[in-house]
C-alpha cells in the first residue's frame, strides 16, 4: 500500500492498495496502520465504521460537520462511485479547491479527507457499497449540507441524478451553508 498527496486539497491522501489476484478473486490489504502513521496521521483517532449501499445515480452529499468538523477515510468496497471533495478551511492552501476521483470496488483505493471538507458521491455503477471510517461519533446537530449542483463549485456529476435524499435536494448553497456553519 502506497499514499499519495492531493494536490486540489492540502492534507488529503489516496491509500492505493496492492491487490493479489488470482483465480478465485483478489485478496488485499485496505487499512495500514503504519502507512497511516507515515503521512502524519494518527491510525487510532479513527472511532467509528459506516457503509452505506445505493444505486445507480443516487447522490449523497455535500456534507459537512460544523464545530471541528470530521476527518473520514472514505473506500468503494463494492460497484463504483464518483467522489467528491470541497477544501472548506478558511486557513488552508487549497481553500474552496475541488477534487473529484472515481473510487471502486476493483481498485479498493482509500481517500483520507481532512476535517473542515466537504464530502459527496454519485454512484456509477447498478449498486456500489460505500465504506466510511470517521474520527468521531456522529451529532447530527454538527450536520451541513451544501447544494450539489452550486453554481461556484461547478462540479462535473457523470449522471443524471436518480435519488437523494430530501435533506441534500433542500440544502443551501455554499455561501449559505458557511454562514449557518458559523452560527
Amino acid at each position: 500500500m502506497k499514499a499519495i498527496e492531493v494536490p486540489e486539497i492540502d492534507g488529503a491522501y489516496l491509500f492505493v492498495p496492492t491487490p493479489h489476484v488470482d483465480e478465485r478473486g483478489f485478496f488485499c490489504r485496505t487499512f495500514d496502520a503504519d502507512v497511516v502513521r507515515s503521512v502524519g496521521l494518527d491510525p487510532g483517532a479513527f472511532l467509528q465504521d459506516s457503509v452505506s449501499r445505493s444505486v445507480r445515480g443516487v447522490l449523497r452529499g455535500l456534507h459537512l460537520r460544523a464545530g471541528g468538523g470530521e476527518a473520514k477515510l472514505v473506500r468503494c468496497s463494492h460497484g463504483r462511485i464518483f467522489d467528491v471533495v470541497v477544501d472548506l478551511r478558511p486557513d488552508s492552501p487549497t481553500h474552496r479547491g475541488v477534487a473529484s476521483f472515481e473510487l471502486s470496488g476493483e481498485t479498493q483505493v482509500t481517500l483520507y479527507i481532512p476535517a473542515g471538507c466537504a464530502h459527496g458521491f454519485q454512484v456509477l455503477t447498478e449498486t456500489a457499497d460505500t465504506s466510511y471510517r470517521i474520527d468521531r461519533p456522529h451529532d447530527p446537530a454538527e450536520d451541513v449540507t451544501i447544494a450539489f449542483d452550486d453554481p461556484e463549485l461547478a462540479i462535473p456529476w457523470p449522471l443524471p441524478v436518480t435519488s437523494m435524499s430530501q435533506r441534500d435536494r433542500e440544502a443551501p448553497t455554499l455561501d449559505e451553508a458557511l454562514k449557518r456553519k458559523e452560527r
